[in-house]
């Protein structure tokens, strides 16, 4: 992934406080009752201060960049109609039936959820406005009590999100948007291994440039890319850092279904595979992926390669080198899961993005419009390369770079024969993207991460090493872990003690 980002703060809709959380003993990622503790439906105000995020190890860290500034409107009543202009393929209303939230609170939140969505996103391509009704259904699986659910989108920084509708289990519910997040509110408190039924609506605009972090959310040089803009179960972390790391983290779904309407037809490219057309309207659907990205054009093309049981294609508009953006994917596919195993989906999409930077999602990369054509083959060996570390095997990109950054940069440039020296001075990799400067976060992160990592092939041996690897990517399927989990499968893999060699580029974890 390769961006730099400028965050503007937007207006919070529904009135109440919320928490970036902290952590409960069963899983480092999760926000709990361990910090200050979170406003309540019936003490929150709008001038509540905003509280610290969580590091992944526990420890309440500074929420850089954080504006305290809250905006508070009422909340609409129930969801029973869809919002918008046209039909987006209705969700369905969320009726009140029964529900297994009971009565209590225990602030806490947390992204061990196994939860599906079924969303409608209605796109003006004339306009730029969106309208997304989202029905999501969350399982409870934290090994502890939650009282409420933090659902990411980058749509509350980037596109002046709007709430409508919210509902749990079929009631009015409480929501407020801070930061890039979305706090819902359940009413009480869902128990571990129990099921609860959500609704959200929002409004929002796509920018029109590609400027500071505008292109993860914008339509412009003739195509709409939509980054992130699914709510979706996460952990309220800050959008504001120093540089262009990633500031999310979010469990895999095992089902995504989206219908998208337009204005006018158009061709998407999306993390799902189509299933249904009618009119103007598209069904996507995805299984097992961490996000959904939408990207579309009124004049898209394709192209397409299959590579073993893999088919691989490229969606492009005129002047884009679409013929060796195909040959870089399928070599990189065929040849990375050589190495790491197969890739986990029947298609690989490589899609020219409006522009900005190259970026990942399950089953799907960015390529951007103007990229050069000798950075080319790096960008699409390391978008390709986050399939496996962040789509299969993922982690708190925010709090812990290291799992996805500098193993996917290892893996690209070894298989290009790019590697190179770091321009910056030796650096810790434990860091969060908060802690990093724009001038050598991709330097220590990337750069040494990833010769780290090969420092650590030869002192192992290649075939003891990829074995760890393969093994590390089996084991953790579709999680979400910590880095110490990579280190420590690689250390198991070995008779040398690895550790000695960990301290010091990781000495919060050893």
């Amino acid at each position: 992934m390769h961006r730099l980002r400028r965050m503007i703060v937007v207006p919070i809709i529904l009135g109440l406080a919320l928490s970036a959380g902290s952590l409960p003993l069963s899983h480092p990622d999760d926000a709990a009752s361990g910090r200050a503790p979170v406003a309540s439906p019936a003490t929150a105000s709008a001038s509540a201060a905003p509280v610290a995020a969580p590091a992944a190890d526990g420890r309440v860290a500074s929420a850089i960049g954080r504006r305290p500034h809250r905006s508070v409107a009422r909340i609409d009543g129930p969801a029973t109609a869809r919002e918008g202009t046209g039909s987006a393929g209705s969700t369905g209303a969320v009726t009140a039936a029964a529900t297994r939230i009971v009565p209590g609170s225990v602030n806490r939140a947390s992204v061990h959820m196994s939860t599906t969505y079924d969303a409608a996103l209605n796109l003006n391509f004339g306009t730029r406005a969106i309208v997304v009704d989202t029905i999501l259904s969350a399982t409870n699986r934290s090994g502890g009590p939650v009282d409420r659910i933090e659902l990411n989108t980058i749509a509350a920084r980037l596109g002046g999100l709007r709430l409508g509708s919210v509902s749990v289990d079929g009631r009015a519910a409480i929501a407020t948007v801070h930061d890039q997040t979305i706090v819902l509110w359940l009413g009480g408190v869902l128990p571990d291994g129990a099921t609860v039924k959500a609704r959200v609506i929002y409004r929002a605009t796509l920018r029109s440039s590609l400027g500071g972090s505008n292109w993860l959310f914008t339509q412009t040089n003739g195509i709409a890319g939509l980054y992130r803009w699914l709510p979706w179960v996460s952990l309220d972390v800050p959008f504001d850092r120093p540089n262009h790391g990633d500031p999310f983290v979010t469990s895999v779904s095992p089902r995504v279904t989206v219908r998208i309407t337009t204005d006018r037809p158009l061709v998407f490219a999306t993390t799902g595979d189509r299933i249904a057309v009618s009119g103007l309207t598209q069904t996507f659907e995805a299984r097992n992926v961490r996000d959904f990205t939408v990207t579309g054009a009124p004049d898209f093309r394709t192209s397409s390669r299959v590579v073993g049981g893999t088919t691989v294609r490229v969606w492009y508009r005129p002047g884009f080198p679409a013929s060796t953006a195909l040959d870089q994917a399928a070599r990189a596919i065929e040849r990375m899961g050589a190495l790491l195993g197969p890739y986990p989906y029947l298609h690989f999409k490589v899609v020219q993005s409006a522009g900005g930077y190259g970026m990942e999602s399950p089953g799907l990369i960015w390529i951007p419009t103007g990229v050069a054509s000798s950075n080319l083959p790096y960008l699409v060996y390391h978008e390709t390369a986050h399939q496996w570390f962040y789509g299969i095997v993922g982690g708190n990109q925010a709090y812990e770079p290291f799992t996805d950054e500098a193993a996917a940069d290892f893996l690209a440039r070894d298989l290009l024969g790019s590697r190179r020296s770091s321009r910056c001075g030796t650096g810790r990799l434990d860091l969060s993207i908060y802690q990093y400067s724009s001038s050598c976060y991709y330097e220590v992160v990337y750069i040494q991460g990833g010769n780290f990592l090969n420092e650590i092939r030869s002192t192992m041996g290649a075939t003891a090493f990829w074995r760890g690897m393969r093994a590390w990517m089996t084991s953790r399927r579709f999680a979400l872990v910590p880095t110490k989990s990579l280190l420590d499968t690689l250390d198991a893999h070995t008779p040398i003690n690895l550790v000695p060699r960990y301290e010091p580029r990781f000495p919060r974890l050893y």
